[in-house]
């Protein structure tokens, strides 16, 4: 059973920090792909960031470069979204995925989700 389990979210206020973690079980997480996406209210669920198993390469969302970082430790099978100078923009429920695929410049998800974690920034 492939369970992804997911903290960190808070209030902060605009320029602050957060750091999400995502400790997942049940799948060969070394191997596995780990992304995070976000849903904001309105809006569909758009990706964030991703890394694959080699942790030597990592991919965002344009709106994120620059100020969010994605990392993994295998040894503990999880994944991390460090968030630095957050904007109300950056307000949504973050999902930790495991599984994402790139085709032609665009991610899909994988199957299997964290249950969500909520990050809101006052401006």
């Amino acid at each position: 059973q492939v369970q992804l389990v997911e903290t960190g979210g808070g209030l902060v206020q605009a320029g602050g920090s957060l750091r999400l973690s995502c400790a997942a079980s049940g799948l060969i997480f070394s191997t596995t792909t780990m992304s995070w996406f976000r849903q904001a209210p309105g809006k569909e669920r758009e990706f964030v960031a991703a890394i694959p198993w080699s942790g030597i390469n990592t991919y965002y969302a344009d709106s994120v470069k620059g100020r969010f970082t994605i990392s993994r430790d295998n040894a503990k099978n999880t994944v991390y979204l460090q968030m630095n100078s957050l904007i109300p923009e950056d307000t949504a429920v973050y999902y930790c995925n495991a599984g994402a695929v790139r085709v032609r410049g665009l991610w899909t998800a994988g199957d299997y989700w964290g249950q969500g974690t909520q990050v809101t920034v006052s401006s």
